[in-house]
């Protein structure tokens, strides 16, 4: 099959950006909306000792998806790259050796969740009270891990190609169901924790039958075949380079974040449960963001196999300005509307107040991530991700580290822990747009070497 749609390397940029990455947005929002909508039932329905349980694993819960995510990022570079080129055989390669390696992980990330729940919650000093919701929760939620590894598969390949109607409509089913279950659940079995998390289990299965039910109906060579899955050495060794850089990345910020969880456990409950709730602001934030950061990378690695540089470094300004922009707007948004948005979680007046002591010192540092995320982004659309990755641990995830065991516990306030957020993200935004212009650089050079020899 012929690779015909031509979406990325066509036409006005700014306006088919904004295409893609709506959709994208909407996905990750609803994505998002299976932990949060557990998080807001359990917390309406079933009191704030259910309400910690399930708030206190989020930090887990990003961790391991958060590899799985970034592990999806190298396969959308990969075959992005290969279908602005032209090279379906390589597009087909690239697809069936990645569905295995993303099955492959989501197995592997289930025991871990499984065996190592009980050990990894004791970690974070979760408080007595909240942990054995907080195990029963996570090995519950840990069972749709294998079907959340193979949707963000699918979802990646069909960004990649600049469809991104088709994961939203998915997970649009999938989300729905996920909050009809919830409300099941909870309220008229009264399985609170274990029926929020079963919930979110059934959900992910449903979104990854849907997308790749539809993988294996298209017309075009990213048709995935189920009698050709297998693992090609070399472009197995490529999703590899470039996906498990970017997982491991999300996977120690998510560590890093561990420690500031810690940070917080050592405030009273009554914090513990108001971060709870207002750390769901983070999740849709960053999400809504990040589909620019995807639209990106996508951009850029098609238009750059294709051998077009302008496109590729105007792709880099114009997602650059989107997503600070949706990040400065929803920041503001949270801002003004904090006790309206906090009272979809809780009911109790004293743990908004303690979750608006958190949005106070976050809601208008969101934006300055862009910096960061869209720049690491545009590397990996180049197909660097190991020199960004260790960027992003130095400058992001060690000096958070540093931060909590110096200024944090100098001040022991939710300002103190909270500012490590914006500092981190200049300084690392720096260092990675520096290597950008680099990278670009010599992108451009070999540009113009091929152009020359022709």
């Amino acid at each position: 099959m012929k690779s015909t749609t031509k979406t990325l390397t066509e036409g006005p940029l700014a306006r088919q950006i904004l295409m893609v990455s709506l959709p994208l947005m909407l996905s990750n929002l609803l994505q998002v909306l299976f932990n949060m909508s557990d998080v807001a039932v359990v917390g309406r329905f079933a009191g704030s000792t259910a309400l910690g349980a399930v708030g206190s694993t989020s930090i887990l819960v990003t961790l391991f998806t958060g590899f799985l995510i970034g592990l999806s990022n190298g396969i959308n570079v990969l075959v992005a790259r290969f279908y602005g080129a032209r090279h379906p055989r390589d597009v087909e390669k690239t697809m069936h050796s990645a569905a295995i390696v993303s099955l492959i992980s989501g197995v592997v990330l289930l025991f871990v969740g499984l065996l190592g729940s009980p050990f990894m919650l004791r970690l974070l000093n979760t408080k007595a009270d909240l942990l054995p919701g907080a195990i029963l929760y996570l090995r519950v939620y840990f069972l749709g891990m294998p079907a959340l590894a193979l949707y963000n598969f699918g979802n990646a390949v069909f960004s990649a190609i600049g469809d991104t109607k088709k994961p939203l409509t998915y997970l649009s089913i999938a989300g729905g169901l996920n909050i009809v279950l919830n409300l099941f659940f909870v309220i008229v079995c009264d399985l609170d924790v274990v029926g929020v998390a079963l919930a979110s289990a059934i959900s992910q299965c449903l979104s990854a039958w849907l997308i790749l039910r539809a993988l294996t109906k298209v017309q075009d060579c990213y048709v995935l075949d189920l009698k050709k899955l297998q693992l090609d050495p070399a472009m197995t060794r490529s999703i590899l380079e470039l996906g498990l850089p970017a997982g491991f990345q999300n996977a120690i910020f998510a560590i890093a974040n561990l420690f500031i969880q810690a940070g917080v456990n050592s405030f009273d409950s009554l914090m513990v449960k108001g971060n709870s709730a207002a750390a769901n602001a983070d999740a849709l934030i960053y999400d809504c963001m990040a589909a620019f950061y995807m639209a990106c990378a996508s951009f850029m690695s098609q238009n750059y196999g294709a051998g077009k540089p302008e496109r590729v470094k105007k792709s880099y300004f114009i997602g650059l300005g989107y997503s600070f922009g949706v990040g400065l707007a929803l920041g503001a948004a949270l801002f003004f509307c904090g006790p309206t948005f906090l009272a979809l979680f809780t009911t109790e007046s004293a743990v908004i107040d303690a979750g608006m002591k958190r949005i106070a010192v976050m809601a208008f540092a969101y934006c300055i991530s862009a910096f960061m995320d869209c720049t690491i982004a545009a590397s990996r659309g180049l197909g660097k991700t190991v020199v960004p990755t260790i960027i992003v641990v130095m400058g992001s995830c060690v000096f958070r580290v540093i931060w909590v065991y110096t200024i944090f516990a100098h001040f022991h306030s939710i300002p103190a822990l909270y500012l490590l957020y914006p500092c981190s993200w200049t300084l690392t935004g720096i260092a990675e747009i520096l290597y950008f212009v680099h990278c670009y650089k010599e992108a451009m050079a070999i540009f113009h070497k091929i152009k020359a020899a022709a």
